[in-house]
């Protein structure tokens, strides 16, 4: 997402966006996670372009992003997808949001024809909570759930955490660094761009913010301040942390660190060498415990009725 423009990243080029995701590869990473919904296409192209000819060195996932995500428009999105991205199957096809506007059933027998016709590999689905998550089960075997989750959104710990490592779904995290505000990059909410001031933990009356609700800025930023003293007492930068803590917890299969530079995927990758002690695990968690318990068990960042059920 991070390499194409939106109201929460600026975008960058075609050819540093191609060199950071060979980066990423040379590096060993082997998951590349992408959508139609980013830059309308446009990242599933890069991604496509940065990969050709590596294909098999790979697990490539995206998601169907349709309006409807009838049985008609999966096959079609589908094919699109295959197409920006230069191959002939998918390793991970997920839904990106539940509409709700067809039968789920229609939905994921739909996607199981593209896992029984060689499209696709396997199956899971984005932002599910407890009763999305129990109707697609009941339907189909699901692989992943990916969902916002870092130390300053830890809705999916009341509930959606157990069910997954019930059905035996890995947790894929997406925003682990709390689109930066886990980098120790802001000191307070009004140094944050507006775009990255529309999730919940920023005031409704802030310019982007759509959530209508209050918002938890004071709480927030002082538990970045607290974050920041652990970090200093073990020696680690910020953003280092919060990717090996996100690493740490129950169920989470892969971390979904985005990166705009070469650099920032060396960064990224130097986190999955730390090894935080009960101790530190113990410290972060009460430095965050009153941000989780104030944004509650709903895991939509961006909207007080949550579209996550």
């Amino acid at each position: 997402m991070s390499i194409v423009a939106s109201e929460t990243y600026g975008g960058i080029g075609a050819d540093q966006a191609i060199t950071t995701v060979n980066t990423a590869l040379d590096q060993g990473i082997t998951l590349f996670d992408t959508a139609p919904a980013y830059g309308d296409g446009e990242s599933e192209e890069l991604v496509g372009r940065a990969l050709e000819g590596k294909r098999d060195k790979v697990i490539l996932a995206t998601k169907a992003s349709g309006q409807t995500l009838s049985a008609e428009e999966i096959a079609t999105d589908c094919e699109v997808s295959l197409k920006r991205l230069r191959t002939d199957y998918i390793d991970l096809y997920q839904i990106h949001w539940n509409r709700r506007t067809v039968p789920a059933e229609e939905t994921l027998r739909a996607m199981e024809t593209l896992v029984s016709s060689g499209k696709v590999r396997a199956l899971g689905v984005c932002n599910y909570g407890p009763i999305d998550l129990a109707e697609a089960v009941g339907i189909t075997k699901l692989h992943t759930n990916q969902l916002a989750y870092n130390m300053l959104m830890r809705s999916i710990e009341f509930e959606i955490t157990d069910l997954c490592l019930e059905h035996q779904m890995g947790i894929l995290c997406y925003s682990p660094l709390a689109q930066g505000l886990l980098t120790g990059r802001y000191k307070t909410a009004d140094d944050v761009p507006a775009g990255r001031q529309r999730t919940r933990h920023f005031s409704g009356d802030r310019e982007l913010a759509r959530h209508g609700g209050p918002g938890c800025e004071k709480e927030t930023f002082e538990a970045v301040t607290q974050i920041q003293k652990v970090c200093e007492e073990i020696g680690e930068p910020m953003n280092r942390v919060a990717l090996a803590w996100c690493l740490h917890q129950p169920g989470v299969m892969s971390v979904l660190a985005g990166a705009s530079t070469p650099e920032q995927v060396k960064q990224n990758i130097e986190a999955s060498k730390i090894s935080l002690s009960k101790e530190t695990l113990d410290k972060l968690d009460a430095a965050t415990s009153e941000v989780k318990n104030l944004l509650g068990a709903s895991p939509d960042l961006w909207s007080c009725e949550s579209r996550i059920r």
